[in-house]
Protein backbone atom coordinates (compact mmCIF):
# COMPACT_ATOMS: atom_id res chain seq x y z
CA UNK A 1 0.00 0.00 0.00
CA UNK A 2 1.36 3.18 -0.86
CA UNK A 3 1.52 6.02 1.73
CA UNK A 4 -1.19 8.50 0.09
CA UNK A 5 -4.06 5.19 0.38
CA UNK A 6 -3.26 5.52 3.91
CA UNK A 7 -2.76 9.35 4.81
CA UNK A 8 -6.03 10.42 2.61
CA UNK A 9 -8.83 8.56 0.59
CA UNK A 10 -9.01 9.61 -3.51
CA UNK A 11 -10.78 12.45 -4.36
CA UNK A 12 -13.14 11.08 -7.19
CA UNK A 13 -14.49 14.47 -7.77
CA UNK A 14 -11.59 16.20 -7.91
CA UNK A 15 -10.31 13.22 -10.54
CA UNK A 16 -13.36 13.90 -12.63
CA UNK A 17 -12.87 17.61 -12.28
CA UNK A 18 -9.35 16.01 -13.82
CA UNK A 19 -10.45 13.45 -16.51
CA UNK A 20 -10.07 12.77 -19.97
CA UNK A 21 -13.95 13.84 -20.01
CA UNK A 22 -13.21 17.15 -18.93
CA UNK A 23 -10.76 17.67 -21.17
CA UNK A 24 -12.74 17.17 -24.39
CA UNK A 25 -15.61 19.32 -22.17
CA UNK A 26 -12.90 21.98 -21.72
CA UNK A 27 -11.86 21.88 -25.11
CA UNK A 28 -15.23 21.28 -26.91
CA UNK A 29 -16.88 24.44 -24.71
CA UNK A 30 -13.46 26.67 -25.42
CA UNK A 31 -13.68 26.32 -29.55
CA UNK A 32 -17.45 26.76 -29.06
CA UNK A 33 -17.04 30.30 -26.94
CA UNK A 34 -13.96 31.04 -29.65
CA UNK A 35 -16.38 30.11 -32.80
CA UNK A 36 -19.29 32.13 -31.49
CA UNK A 37 -17.45 35.10 -30.72
CA UNK A 38 -16.16 35.08 -34.47
CA UNK A 39 -19.47 34.53 -35.68
CA UNK A 40 -21.33 37.31 -33.88
CA UNK A 41 -18.12 39.66 -34.90
CA UNK A 42 -18.39 38.40 -38.57
CA UNK A 43 -20.90 37.23 -40.29
CA UNK A 44 -23.70 37.05 -37.62
CA UNK A 45 -23.36 41.20 -37.70
CA UNK A 46 -23.75 41.01 -41.65
CA UNK A 47 -26.43 39.11 -41.02
CA UNK A 48 -28.50 40.43 -38.30
CA UNK A 49 -28.20 44.05 -40.47
CA UNK A 50 -30.20 42.63 -43.26
CA UNK A 51 -33.14 41.72 -41.05
CA UNK A 52 -36.25 43.08 -40.59
CA UNK A 53 -36.89 45.31 -37.23
CA UNK A 54 -38.43 42.66 -35.37
CA UNK A 55 -36.11 39.94 -36.57
CA UNK A 56 -33.69 42.45 -35.67
CA UNK A 57 -34.35 42.40 -32.14
CA UNK A 58 -34.83 39.07 -31.71
CA UNK A 59 -31.23 38.37 -32.87
CA UNK A 60 -30.35 40.99 -30.51
CA UNK A 61 -31.98 39.52 -27.53
CA UNK A 62 -30.32 35.96 -28.82
CA UNK A 63 -26.99 36.49 -29.48
CA UNK A 64 -27.25 38.70 -25.87
CA UNK A 65 -28.15 35.30 -23.81
CA UNK A 66 -26.10 33.26 -26.01
CA UNK A 67 -23.03 35.05 -25.45
CA UNK A 68 -24.06 35.01 -21.64
CA UNK A 69 -24.90 31.84 -21.44
CA UNK A 70 -21.08 30.79 -23.07
CA UNK A 71 -19.34 33.01 -20.71
CA UNK A 72 -21.00 31.43 -17.86
CA UNK A 73 -19.70 27.83 -19.08
CA UNK A 74 -16.35 29.33 -19.83
CA UNK A 75 -16.65 30.79 -16.11
CA UNK A 76 -17.42 27.37 -15.05
CA UNK A 77 -14.75 25.66 -17.40
CA UNK A 78 -11.77 27.63 -16.45
CA UNK A 79 -13.13 27.37 -12.70
CA UNK A 80 -12.75 23.09 -13.29
CA UNK A 81 -9.73 23.72 -15.01
CA UNK A 82 -7.47 25.51 -12.34
CA UNK A 83 -8.63 22.46 -10.00
CA UNK A 84 -7.29 19.64 -12.87
CA UNK A 85 -3.70 22.55 -13.30
CA UNK A 86 -3.84 22.41 -9.24
CA UNK A 87 -4.12 25.77 -8.67
CA UNK A 88 -7.02 25.51 -6.87
CA UNK A 89 -8.67 23.16 -4.33
CA UNK A 90 -12.34 21.67 -5.30
CA UNK A 91 -13.37 23.27 -2.24
CA UNK A 92 -12.39 26.94 -3.44
CA UNK A 93 -13.92 26.24 -6.54
CA UNK A 94 -17.53 25.22 -4.87
CA UNK A 95 -17.32 28.72 -3.11
CA UNK A 96 -16.25 30.39 -6.21
CA UNK A 97 -18.85 28.96 -8.57
CA UNK A 98 -21.70 29.95 -6.68
CA UNK A 99 -21.25 33.31 -9.02
CA UNK A 100 -21.85 30.80 -11.98
CA UNK A 101 -25.52 30.65 -12.94
CA UNK A 102 -25.77 27.20 -14.81
CA UNK A 103 -29.37 27.91 -15.11
CA UNK A 104 -30.65 27.05 -18.45
CA UNK A 105 -33.29 30.01 -18.01
CA UNK A 106 -36.38 30.70 -20.51
CA UNK A 107 -35.36 29.13 -24.01
CA UNK A 108 -36.36 30.25 -27.26
CA UNK A 109 -39.77 29.22 -28.88
CA UNK A 110 -39.50 27.59 -32.21
CA UNK A 111 -41.36 30.42 -33.92
CA UNK A 112 -38.82 32.89 -32.75
CA UNK A 113 -35.77 30.64 -33.97
CA UNK A 114 -37.79 30.52 -37.17
CA UNK A 115 -36.73 33.95 -38.20
CA UNK A 116 -33.05 33.82 -37.19
CA UNK A 117 -30.45 32.95 -39.38
CA UNK A 118 -29.12 29.17 -39.23
CA UNK A 119 -25.88 29.97 -38.03
CA UNK A 120 -27.04 31.62 -34.88
CA UNK A 121 -29.60 28.45 -34.66
CA UNK A 122 -26.72 26.07 -34.72
CA UNK A 123 -24.66 28.00 -32.13
CA UNK A 124 -27.45 28.29 -29.86
CA UNK A 125 -28.50 24.55 -29.83
CA UNK A 126 -24.93 23.42 -29.32
CA UNK A 127 -24.65 25.94 -26.49
CA UNK A 128 -28.02 24.34 -24.56
CA UNK A 129 -25.97 20.80 -25.44
CA UNK A 130 -23.05 22.14 -23.70
CA UNK A 131 -24.63 23.73 -21.10
CA UNK A 132 -26.30 20.42 -20.00
CA UNK A 133 -23.20 18.29 -20.47
CA UNK A 134 -21.81 20.72 -17.75
CA UNK A 135 -25.12 20.69 -15.47
CA UNK A 136 -24.82 16.87 -15.38
CA UNK A 137 -20.46 17.21 -14.73
CA UNK A 138 -21.20 19.52 -12.00
CA UNK A 139 -24.01 17.75 -9.96
CA UNK A 140 -21.56 14.62 -10.01
CA UNK A 141 -18.58 16.65 -8.88
CA UNK A 142 -19.97 18.87 -6.24
CA UNK A 143 -23.04 16.36 -5.54
CA UNK A 144 -26.41 18.24 -6.14
CA UNK A 145 -28.85 17.48 -8.41
CA UNK A 146 -29.31 18.90 -12.38
CA UNK A 147 -33.07 19.64 -11.83
CA UNK A 148 -33.09 22.78 -13.71
CA UNK A 149 -33.40 25.87 -11.25
CA UNK A 150 -36.02 28.51 -12.07
CA UNK A 151 -35.38 30.76 -14.38
CA UNK A 152 -35.00 34.39 -13.52
CA UNK A 153 -37.74 36.45 -14.47
CA UNK A 154 -36.45 39.65 -13.04
CA UNK A 155 -33.60 40.43 -15.53
CA UNK A 156 -33.96 44.21 -16.43
CA UNK A 157 -32.31 43.66 -20.08
CA UNK A 158 -34.96 41.36 -20.80
CA UNK A 159 -37.68 42.87 -19.53
CA UNK A 160 -36.22 46.40 -21.84
CA UNK A 161 -35.72 44.04 -24.66
CA UNK A 162 -39.83 42.85 -24.12
CA UNK A 163 -40.78 47.22 -23.86
CA UNK A 164 -38.93 47.69 -26.60
CA UNK A 165 -40.45 44.63 -28.97
CA UNK A 166 -43.68 45.27 -27.58
CA UNK A 167 -43.37 49.98 -28.82
CA UNK A 168 -42.32 48.41 -32.19
CA UNK A 169 -44.58 46.36 -32.86
CA UNK A 170 -47.64 48.43 -31.85
CA UNK A 171 -46.05 51.73 -33.33
CA UNK A 172 -48.70 52.56 -35.94
CA UNK A 173 -46.88 52.97 -39.64
CA UNK A 174 -43.44 50.95 -38.69
CA UNK A 175 -43.42 47.96 -40.85
CA UNK A 176 -41.33 44.63 -39.73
Amino acid sequence: MSERSVQEPVSFKERLAGSQAFSVLFKDGMALVEETAAYLDGAGRKESKSLKRTAALTYATESMRLTTRLMQLASWLLLHRAVKEGEMSLAQVNQEKTKVKLSSGEPADEETLKILPETLVELIARSHKLQEQVRRLDASIHGHTSAPAPADKSNPVEKQLGLLKAAFEREPGIRT
